[in-house]
Formats: structure tokens, C-alpha cells, sequence
């Protein structure tokens, strides 16, 4: 199915004015906010579940891809009956505020509109892919209650700013040249996970040599130590940052397997 992208009247997150485009021929509703850019995809009131996913796609902090990582992914969301945003947030470029202001504006965004979205506020996810994930788990692990999602999905994500695993492109990015032991501390989200971390989905490929597996293994096992409901499926080969890639070899059976956590969720 092919979406209809139109940029509309809109203004910033923090006092939005928004202009949405009716669905036609089971197409989603489509409301378009600026700064930072955010695209909300409802599905047809008739077949709206009151779910709602956050998206950030990845790109190392430096760039966003915004194709397979996040725009291509609406059919699959609306066709679930849940509402489906993807966020063009603030690259940081060192500023490591930019971003993740971006991301939380995002969410509290959809619970201060879901009723007129017919979204619940108690069912907005998030999801991330790469640095996209590490966005996502900062997020997960850092935001007070108006900002924190209800539960994660992570694809191949970046977890850690440490030396031995982080993703180097991604903490220069996010962190600057010559990071503070203070700020890897803070920025490396396994250690940030409590049992208030929301229940979350981890998927991945063995042979990832962008962002090494024992990133997602030690969020696995942080969330598994809080209490938090996990599950990581671990695909033996792909690499990395195959998103909604048909390509991808596992790609039929990682879209049933995260239908199945979705509805069992």
C-alpha cells in the first residue's frame, strides 16, 4: 500500500496545531507536526486497537534513516489497528539534550492528544532501531512518568557508551570527542534499568559487526535482573540495520514474531 506523505500547517510540539488528512481507501489518517518533525499515522477508527508505537530510527546520531527504519513500517502498525509516529528528531551533533527533548516531546505529544487520536495513554510504545534504540532505552530508563513509554522495541540497538562494546560513531556523536567518565556512566543504559523500565523486545543478529550483540545482551539481562518482562530474539545472520528490509532472510518470520509479542503483550 502506498502512503500518502503532505506536510501540513503545523507548529512545534510544545503548542500544536495540527491539520489531519481524513483516511481514504482504508489509507491512515495522517497528522504532520514540525519541530522537531513528527509523523502520526492513525489507522481507521474502525479497526483502531488504542496502541500506539513511537519511532526513532537510526543512523548513528548522525544522520536518520528514515526509509526502512521508520516510514516503511507504517502499514505493518496501522494494519494492526495501532497508530505508528515516526520522529525526525534533533540530530546532537554533541548535544545530547537535543535528541532526547525531541523523543519525550514525542511521547508526551500522543498521551496529551490521545483522546481526539483515539489512542489509550497507557499503551504508548516506543521503538528504536541502532542509535535509534539507544534513544529509545535513554528514554526507557531516564524519563519521568508524563514521558516514559509502555513498553520498548529495539532493534539491534545501541546500549552501552562503553569502550569495550559501545557503538564509537554514535557516542562521538551523542557524547563528543572525549566523553567524561561521568557522562559513559550515565549514557550507558544497562546500567540505568530499575523496575520501573518498561517490559521490552530485543531482535538481532548474531553476525552484527555495527553494533556488537552484547549491547542488547546486557540490557537483556539487566531488565531480566529488574524484574522487567523481556524477550530477545537473536537471528543467526543479517548483520546490522536490516529493519523492514524484505531482504532481510528472517524478515517474514521477525514480523510474526513481534505480532505474536504484540498481542500477547
Amino acid at each position: 500500500m502506498k502512503f500518502l506523505r503532505k506536510m501540513f500547517t503545523a507548529m512545534s510540539l510544545g503548542a500544536l496545531a495540527t491539520v489531519s488528512l481524513p483516511a481514504q481507501n482504508g489509507a491512515p489518517r495522517i497528522i504532520r507536526i514540525d519541530n522537531p518533525k513528527m509523523t502520526v499515522f492513525l489507522p481507521p477508527t474502525s479497526a483502531a486497537t488504542g496502541r500506539a508505537v513511537v519511532d526513532l530510527p537510526g543512523g548513528g546520531y548522525s544522520h536518520l534513516a528514515t526509509g526502512h527504519e521508520g516510514f516503511d513500517w507504517v502499514p505493518y502498525f496501522n494494519g494492526m489497528g495501532i497508530a505508528y509516529a515516526v520522529v525526525e528528531y534533533t540530530l546532537p551533533a554533541g548535544n545530547r539534550e537535543l535528541p532526547y527533548k525531541d523523543a519525550t516531546d514525542a511521547i508526551k505529544t500522543m498521551r496529551e492528544h490521545a483522546s481526539e487520536w483515539g489512542i489509550k495513554t497507557d499503551d504508548i510504545g516506543i521503538m528504536g532501531s541502532s542509535a535509534g534504540g539507544h534513544l529509545a532505552t535513554t528514554v526507557a530508563t531516564h524519563a519521568d512518568t508524563t514521558a516514559r513509554p509502555d513498553f520498548q522495541i529495539l532493534f539491534y540497538p545501541v546500549i552501552s557508551m562503553k569502550d569495550e562494546i559501545t557503538h564509537g560513531g554514535s557516542r562521538k556523536s551523542l557524547l563528543g570527542e572525549k566523553p567524561s567518565e561521568a557522562d559513559i556512566l550515565e549514557y550507558s543504559n544497562e546500567l540505568k534499568v530499575t523496575a520501573d523500565t518498561p517490559p521490552a523486545i530485543i531482535l538481532l543478529s548474531d553476525d552484527d559487526k555495527g553494533v556488537v550483540p552484547a549491547n542488547s545482551l546486557r540490557y537483556y539481562e539487566a531488565l531480566h535482573q529488574a524484574g522487567v518482562p523481556a524477550s530477545m530474539v537473536i537471528y543467526p545472520s543479517g548483520g546490522h540495520g536490516w529493519g523492514y528490509k524484505p531482504s532481510f532472510k528472517y524478515h517474514d518470520a521477525m514480523l510474526n514474531q513481534l505480532k505474536e509479542w504484540l498481542t500477547g503483550f
